[in-house]
């Protein structure tokens, strides 16, 4: 039977709301909105299926976090593109789960800063020899930095073997360093943390 993606993440998204926002306002307001180096990883798991969201920098990725211009770089984006496609290369989940992938969707994505909506009433104030100063942050303020955005629809057999998952991602990616891992199941909602240095996640007690 063929899993739909959108209803899968509709899924996740319902299943995780509740876990995750507060976790996420923290973060934001711990790391910022854009850290190299460090992603997040949601999965939730409802039934036989297994939605999962990646969001993470281009620079952990590719190296870089701008359009890709020279061939290299296109070649990169490319390469890192079919490799995000591979879930259960990146994510190995055990043998005995049963699990294939259904569904997998890779997006590059530009994240753009804003400042405060008071921004333009303190522009209005300073004086006109500020102009430019202010058109120099203008520019600033309009460049993003690109950030890969990955879904996955799994299908598991046997969801409650899912006791683990090892993280061979960070062998695939040379930049990237930690994930934040959100997780959420029929049985309950956790928040870990796994890196180059510990690339194993225990799920016990999850399923």
């Amino acid at each position: 039977m063929r899993i739909n993606l959108a209803a899968a993440l509709a899924a996740l998204a319902v299943l995780s709301l509740a876990a995750t926002a507060s976790q996420a306002e923290d973060e934001h307001r711990e790391l910022g909105a854009h850290v190299h180096g460090h992603g997040t990883l949601n999965i939730a798991v409802e039934g036989e299926t297994v939605a999962m969201e990646l969001e993470v920098p281009g620079m952990d990725i590719v190296g870089f976090e701008h359009e890709a211009e020279s061939a290299a770089q296109k070649a990169a984006l490319a390469k890192a593109k079919a490799e995000l496609s591979e879930p259960l290369a990146l994510f190995k989940l055990p043998a005995s789960a049963g699990c294939v992938v259904k569904e997998a969707k890779v997006e590059v994505e530009v994240e753009h800063e804003h400042e405060d909506g008071d921004h333009d009433d303190h522009a209005k104030a300073e004086d006109h020899d500020d102009h430019h100063a202010d058109a120099d942050h203008d520019d600033d303020e309009h460049e993003g930095h690109n950030a890969f955005h990955v879904t996955y629809a799994l299908s598991c057999q046997k969801p409650a073997n899912l006791a683990a998952i090892t993280f061979d991602y960070f062998k695939a990616f040379s930049g990237a360093q930690e994930l934040t891992v959100n997780v959420v199941t029929a049985k309950a909602q956790s928040k870990y943390e796994v890196s180059r240095d510990k690339p194993e996640l225990d799920l016990g007690g999850m399923m």
